[in-house]
């Protein structure tokens, strides 16, 4: 009976010693270990998002977004993957940081101190105001004592606290909807497609969506600029809140926040309703037929952005002529169509082939310092006013102190290539920089609206095909939850 006591105690022993040598790999989710040490352990940061075109967005069936991209760097800094769940809307959201099935939400979700009693936030990395929509064939309110209709927001946001503030300091007879199960981009739509009367979104994702819903239009600001940032649930452990800003402020320094802001906000500028029709036309109308060309001859970059490219050229007509005697859909000339054996450049194809070529050839003459996803943005540059004019603003970029490997800083210097005391300073002198300014921004704007407008049609049908199925089954249509304030 000793002996037996004996091995029970040595077994024990054993277990202990076992466990404690065991202890920094078991994936302990509670307890005595920090947040950051959970989440090191458990092998995953795990964030809630919605899916806008800023936040989070599928392209080519892989993810993109800001906030994802970001998430994803984040992880990286960590040494952990990123799991990622889409919620369909704000409650939603805070649902999961509240049960504990994210660890922050990463969803461009503007700093509301309202908040603050339960959740913590990273910090600001862009800066948004609050404004009210309407469809443009309706009356334009002047502020919030002047709407016709319904005004409607999102469940959870920080719209609400801004309306209950109006409501008791200057307009005691406002009244709105709180919708429970749409979000945001789903109530700009709703407005876009004349089913709301008003709502309010932040003014970056209103831009972006304009470019896919035009009839979007903006009747005021409701706030000053607010900054947007990432929350995560409020604790007195404080370990992931400080690698948060670690990571930030790294990004910051090393110039990958000015670079991730570029890539996502850099192009969203002014919005100019007619054009923005006209190519949602073209897109229903002419691009149909030429889209196979895009899709054959787009070998080094998206068949969209190529689309892109050649809309700006020539509005996709073949047979686009210039003062300056370059034709096609590509806008080539005719030394440059010789050198690319295209015989015809009013041929569609010989035009596209030709154009995606000589691009192509731009692309591998861009310095391999320039990221790969800047190279283009130099490619198009050089398209537009010769290679050699993008090599002295890169130089001209660099001797006043910026980054010449980085399209933020080196567009800004485009528009100096015309006036004379910068160009004195270059090899190549004069350039129309301030035309190839424009011309990259303008191709970036259409690819937005050319990949959001056809992602939209997508939605559009396969939401026609559900309800059709669900009606073929007899099942009734269900309407949105919207609650009367």
């Amino acid at each position: 009976m000793k002996r037996l006591k004996f091995n029970y105690l040595f077994i024990g022993l054993v277990a202990v010693l076992l466990a404690l040598a065991l202890w920094p790999a078991i994936p302990w989710y509670g307890g005595g270990q920090d947040t950051i040490s959970q989440i090191k352990s458990r092998g995953v940061l795990r964030i809630s998002t919605i899916n806008s075109p800023l936040t989070y967005y599928t392209i080519n069936k892989s993810p993109a977004g800001m906030d994802y991209e970001l998430a994803k760097r984040f992880a990286r800094y960590l040494g952990v993957k990123l799991e990622v769940t889409v919620r369909p809307n704000l409650s939603d959201l805070f649902d999961d940081l509240d049960e504990g099935k994210a660890d922050l939400l990463a969803a461009g979700l503007i700093y509301n101190s309202e908040r603050l009693a339960r959740y913590q936030t990273g910090p600001g990395y862009y800066n948004v105001s609050q404004q009210l929509v309407y469809r443009i064939d309706k009356p334009r309110p002047k502020n919030l004592g002047d709407l016709k209709g319904r005004l409607t927001v999102a469940s959870g946001s920080a719209y609400l606290s801004t309306m209950k503030n109006a409501k008791s300091s200057q307009y005691p007879d406002l009244d709105w909807a709180i919708s429970t199960d749409l979000g945001p981009k789903a109530l700009l739509e709703a407005v876009a497609d004349g089913k709301l009367d008003y709502t309010v979104g932040d003014s970056v994702t209103i831009a972006l969506l304009q470019r896919i819903h035009p009839q979007l239009a903006v009747a005021f600001d409701v706030t000053d600029e607010e900054p947007v940032t990432w929350y995560l649930p409020r604790s007195e452990d404080d370990s992931l809140n400080a690698a948060m800003l670690d990571f930030f402020n790294g990004m910051g320094e090393e110039g990958a926040m000015a670079r991730l802001e570029e890539k996502y906000l850099g192009h969203v500028g002014t919005f100019d309703y007619v054009d923005t029709r006209t190519f949602l036309r073209a897109i229903d109308n002419t691009l149909p037929d030429i889209k196979p060309l895009f899709e054959k001859y787009a070998t080094s970059i998206d068949w969209r952005l190529l689309a892109a490219i050649s809309y700006q050229e020539s509005h996709w007509n073949p047979q686009a002529t210039s003062p300056t005697g370059v034709r096609g859909m590509m806008m080539l000339t005719r030394n440059t169509a010789g050198s690319l054996n295209v015989d015809d450049r009013t041929d569609p194809e010989q035009s596209i082939r030709g154009g995606s070529e000589y691009l192509k050839r731009m692309m591998d003459k861009v310095p391999h310092a320039i990221p790969e996803d800047e190279r283009i943005w130099f490619a198009l540059a050089a398209y537009n006013m010769g290679y050699a004019h993008m090599l002295d603003v890169r130089k001209l970029t660099a001797k006043q102190g910026g980054n010449p490997d980085s399209w933020a800083d080196v567009k800004l210097r485009l528009p100096m290539l015309s006036q004379k005391r910068y160009y004195t300073q270059t090899t190549y002198g004069y350039a129309r920089g301030h035309e190839a300014y424009t011309y990259v921004e303008n191709i970036r704007k259409y690819q937005i609206s050319l990949e959001g407008y056809l992602q939209e049609q997508e939605r559009r049908i396969a939401q026609q095909a559900a309800l059709e199925a669900e009606l073929g089954k007899g099942y009734p249509a269900v309407e949105p939850k919207i609650a009367m304030n």
